[in-house]
């Protein structure tokens, strides 16, 4: 008779049909990765032969096939009722005496005599169905002690192979049920009730861009995160810059993280855990330091490498030590086996729309319905299709309504939770970790739920009108100038960065500014003399950093170096801030230090605020991030760009004010472009780049400015168009000057996005590169390759 309990390290990765995917994977890590710094708490497990001699030596097998023929699983009602009824069966009935023996003596070694703590897990086998993914449809149980509550997990687990999402699953999938069968992993816990845990991919899971890794981390047991019981943190880090050893996080967000799982009373199944609330002081904290961030991401670059394809990990950090962990490890199967090759994006037009709540968006889409609020597993027979399915969290067993939504919306729960995963795979948008969607939606209100406006997904009154975008990209025509993007929110850049592209022609600094910092730097440089409420809003903002100062920069950090990382290898030109003083004005403290000008377009902004007296420290604060991101990062293709020089004088003024803070021309491959968008910048384009690398063309103020008037009166905006003569004109002016001196010329502002011609005729005059708005790249690209479309 074979084995029927194994030791994880003899196990390796093509031991799936023997103890399914995830205890095979534990031991091929154990075996071939703990030599390069990978650790896995070793383990036993079961194998599919216990659990198949299990059901049919005692009989199950026959009782439980005859109850699932015919079964008609979209009647959830009927599915709960056999699902539950054959949970029964498998846990009432007595395990084999020689598997259970075996199991005994596994429990022995791995214990040393001693009172151990093990987490029991599922582990699902399908011959020859590679393809399947059985996320978040097995029990896990966490903290059991005692061979005997070993055992009743065990068979638990078992019983988990009945549960209605999995019966729902296979029924959907064609599987046969008797084609799979189920493997118990009994593993030492990590003392994570006291650290944190969570789940990392190597891959971005909204975008598939897989040049980073995407961590998320709670406080506490892993279930929470895993359940989507919290909002947990959440990290993004390059691994071209963890293979040079460089700081390599390029994004942060703090989760809310307000409960946490820690070991309960009892080492039973029924009360090995329990939830508790986490300390203000924690939630306002970030989960991982740095160096355990890089840590982390550095075993999983070993896993993915090992195994050749994107994975997703389980990990989990002992607070008593501080070692880290790795406690599963399974391939991603939904955004590594998109066709690259062809795009499909989601427009929604939002102008004016009333938002009811927002949370993060899973999945890149766009859905509306009816809501259906839900409480529990037996309110599933509500949700009709096409309604949007809203709860406090979503539980694995309602995967069979989950597919009937056109949308779901959780109060709880993060990227990596198991509704995420499953909306994923079924192709479903989801806005997860919203806080209160269940209190402001109420039943049979009709709402769009938009998740292709980046990382935050947005609730909307009302159904709103949107389009589908669909285009095969595996062959551009080549065009005489280079095509760039303007992109001002970081959150878009992985997805972004898939459409071609040759760079990012204007990335605006006063966007990272806004979206993500929403205070003015001036209250965060004194915020000691700042109004108590004051003080108090920007305390909320700054939270998980230790300064103000720190937060403001940073912030920067983050965006710029996202931004350069979505599109390495390529340039990424970041204009220096450019808000308006009524824009600043606007930010948390900013009434209390902007002026009140009659025309902000043409008053305090761009070279004029940098080189002044009283915003210079400001200034500075954005000079320190962009040194680091292109010193200390070692982002060289993040190049500079100043707004709105208005004088020669000021030219010199900025490059002698950029140099003193260690940003000097020429120095580590620096470039400083200016925007063209006077006039003045035009005529004088010679005397202009003395000073500059060369000219990115804004066309909007450019027009405004030449033709004198405000594209935002109603009066007079009819008269605005980049195309007029007087303009024209000036753009050659510019695009002549820099051929002439040899450096860049390329515009960015919205005319190219707006009028292809415009595009085509800038591409006649010899321009280096049009910057346009992501949605118009694919469709402009496109003209401007048609023979037909030239003037």
């Amino acid at each position: 008779m074979s084995k029927q309990v194994i030791p994880f390290n003899q196990l390796g990765k093509h031991d799936v049909e023997l103890v399914g995917g995830k205890n095979s994977s534990l031991g091929e890590m154990i075996s071939h990765l703990g030599n390069l710094g990978v650790n896995v708490p070793n383990g036993f497990a079961t194998t599919s032969d216990a659990f198949n001699r299990f059901l049919n030596e005692t009989g199950l097998l026959d009782k439980i096939n005859a109850e699932l023929k015919g079964l008609d699983v979209d009647n959830v009602e009927l599915l709960t009722e056999t699902g539950a009824k054959i949970r029964g069966w498998v846990i009432d009935q007595e395990l084999p005496k020689d598997l259970e023996d075996e199991i005994r003596a596994a429990f022995d070694e791995l214990s040393g005599g001693q009172d151990i703590a093990v987490a029991v897990r599922s582990s699902a086998t399908a011959e020859d169905l590679p393809d399947a993914s059985f996320a978040g449809q097995q029990e896990t149980f966490l903290n059991i002690r005692g061979i005997d509550n070993v055992l009743i997990a065990i068979k638990e687990v078992f019983a988990s192979l009945y549960n209605d999402r999995a019966i729902a699953y296979r029924v959907h999938k064609g599987f046969e049920h008797a084609g799979v069968a189920l493997s118990a992993g009994i593993q030492r816990m990590v003392r994570s009730e006291t650290g944190t845990s969570g789940v990392m991919f190597t891959l971005d899971t909204e975008s598939g861009f897989d040049e980073v890794v995407f961590i998320t981390a709670s406080y506490g047991l892993g279930e929470m995160v895993v359940q989507g019981a919290v909002n947990p943190d959440e990290f993004y880090l390059s691994k071209a810059l963890l293979e040079q050893n460089r700081p390599a996080v390029v994004r942060r967000n703090l989760g809310s993280k307000q409960k946490k799982m820690v070991y309960g009373d009892e080492g039973s199944t029924t009360k090995s855990t329990k939830i508790v609330d986490v300390e203000k002081a924690d939630r306002n904290q970030f989960a991982l330091t740095t160096d355990e961030l890089t840590r982390l991401a550095k075993q999983a670059m070993i896993i993915e490498k090992h195994y050749g394809q994107p994975m997703d990990i389980e990990w989990a950090k002992d607070g008593d030590t501080g070692e880290i962990f790795i406690v599963q490890a399974r391939p991603e199967t939904v955004k590594s086996r998109q066709d690259k090759n062809h795009m499909e994006r989601y427009v929604i037009n939002s102008k004016g729309a009333k938002v009811l709540t927002e949370g993060r968006s899973i999945g890149q889409r766009v859905g509306g319905g009816k809501v259906r609020i839900v409480t529990n597993l037996n309110e599933m027979s509500k949700v009709q299709d096409g309604d949007v399915l809203v709860s406090d969290m979503t539980d694995p067993d309602w995967e069979p309504v989950m597919k009937r939504a056109s949308a779901i919306i959780t109060n709880r729960g993060g990227r990596t939770c198991h509704a995420a995963i499953i909306a994923r795979e079924l192709g479903v948008p989801a806005i997860v970790g919203s806080g209160n969607a269940t209190e402001v939606l109420t039943d049979g209100q009709e709402v769009t739920v938009s998740c292709a406006e980046g990382d935050t997904g947005f609730i909307y009154e009302g159904l709103l009108d949107y389009e589908v975008q669909r285009n095969s990209i595996s062959t551009m025509p080549e065009l005489g100038f280079k095509v760039m993007m303007n992109v001002g929110n970081p959150d878009r850049a992985f997805d972004f960065a898939q459409i071609p592209n040759e760079g990012v022609g204007l990335a605006r600094l006063e966007f990272i500014i806004n979206r993500m910092i929403g205070v003015h730097p001036k209250a965060l440089l004194n915020i000691d003399s700042l109004p108590q409420e004051t003080v108090q809003a920007v305390q909320e903002r700054m939270a998980g950093y230790n300064s103000p100062v720190e937060f403001y920069i940073n912030k920067l950090i983050e965006g710029i170096s996202t931004l350069a990382v979505a599109f390495r290898d390529k340039p990424v030109i970041v204009r220096m801030s450019d808000f308006k003083s009524n824009e600043y004005a606007n930010l948390i403290g900013g009434k209390l230090y902007e002026p009140s000008e009659e025309n902000p377009m043409l008053g305090f902004r761009g070279a004029s605020r940098y080189v002044s007296e009283n915003f210079r420290d400001c200034f500075e604060l954005e000079c320190r991030a962009l040194k680091y991101v292109r010193d200390d990062m070692g982002l060289t293709n993040v190049k500079i760009m100043i707004p709105f020089v208005r004088t020669t004088g000021e030219a010199q003024q900025v490059i002698e004010l950029l140099e003193k803070n260690g940003l000097k021309r020429g120095e580590n491959d620096l470039e400083i472009i200016m925007m063209c968008e006077l006039p003045t910048n035009a005529i004088l384009a010679d005397e202009f780049l003395q000073y500059f690398d060369g000219f990115s063309i804004g066309s909007n103020d450019l027009t405004q400015l030449t033709l004198g008037l405000d594209r935002d009166s109603g009066i007079v905006s009819h008269l605005f168009d980049e195309r007029d003569p007087a303009v024209k004109k000036l753009l050659k002016t510019a695009i002549d000057a820099c051929r002439a001196q040899g450096k860049y010329v390329g515009i960015c502002g919205q005319g190219p996005s707006d009028h292809p011609d415009l595009a085509y005729w800038l591409m006649e005059q010899g321009i280096s590169s049009v910057s346009l708005n992501p949605d118009t790249v694919l469709d402009t690209w496109l003209f401007l390759a048609d023979d037909k479309n030239k003037s």
